[in-house]
C-alpha cells in the first residue's frame, strides 16, 4: 500500500498542471463584451476545485495566474503580466483562486447536486465580490456602473458553467476518472 503513495501524489500533480492547463485554454476560448470578457475560465477553475480539492484546486488555478504574471501569454486575449493583475481584470484572476479553493471543500464529500451547487454558489460570490472590488477601484466606477459591467453580462453564463462544473464533476467521480 505504502508503495502507491508516491504515484498518488503525482497523479494529483499531473492533474494540478492540466487543470492549469485548461484554465489557460479558457482563457482563449472567450467573446469580447467591455472591460471584463466572457470565458471558459470560471468553467475550469470551479472544476479544478470540485476535481481536486481546495488545496490542489486552488494551487492549479494559482499556477496559471502565477504563468501570467512571469509574462506568459495565458490571459484573456493573450495579456500577461502584472498590469492584468493590477487591471480592471485581476480582482476576477485571484477571485479564481479563492474560489477553486472554496469549490474544492465540496470535493471532501459526496459530490450531490446540491453541494456542488452550494459551494459554487459561495465561489461565484468570492470571484464577483473580488472582481467587482477591482473593477469599480480601478475605473472608478460606482456601485451600479460595476454591477452593470462586470456582473450582470455574466452572471447567467456563470450560472450555467457552475452546472457544467458539477455534472462533469460528478460524471468524472462516477467513472473513477478523478483523482482522490
Amino acid at each position: 500500500m505504502h508503495d502507491s503513495m508516491p504515484l498518488a501524489g503525482l497523479h494529483k500533480m499531473v492533474w494540478t498542471a492540466l487543470m492549469a492547463a485548461l484554465v489557460t485554454a479558457g482563457a482563449f476560448m472567450q467573446l469580447p463584451l467591455g472591460p471584463v470578457p466572457f470565458t471558459m475560465q470560471p468553467f475550469f477553475a470551479m472544476l479544478a476545485g470540485f476535481v481536486l480539492g481546495p488545496l490542489y484546486g486552488a494551487a492549479a488555478v494559482g499556477l496559471y495566474v502565477a504563468a501570467g504574471l512571469l509574462g506568459l501569454p495565458v490571459f484573456a486575449g493573450g495579456k500577461a503580466g502584472l498590469a492584468v493583475l493590477l487591471g480592471p481584470t485581476g480582482g476576477y484572476l485571484f477571485g479564481f483562486i479563492l474560489g477553486a479553493a472554496v469549490c474544492g471543500l465540496a470535493a471532501r464529500g459526496q459530490m450531490t447536486w446540491r453541494r456542488g451547487l452550494l459551494f459554487g454558489l459561495a465561489n461565484l460570490a468570492v470571484v464577483y465580490g473580488l472582481g467587482l472590488l477591482q473593477l469599480k477601484a480601478v475605473l472608478s466606477l460606482d456601485w451600479l456602473k460595476a454591477l452593470a459591467v462586470g456582473f450582470a453580462p455574466f452572471i447567467l453564463q456563470d450560472l450555467v458553467k457552475l452546472g457544467m462544473a458539477v455534472a462533469t464533476t460528478r460524471f468524472l467521480r462516477s467513472k473513477g476518472l478523478a483523482p482522490k
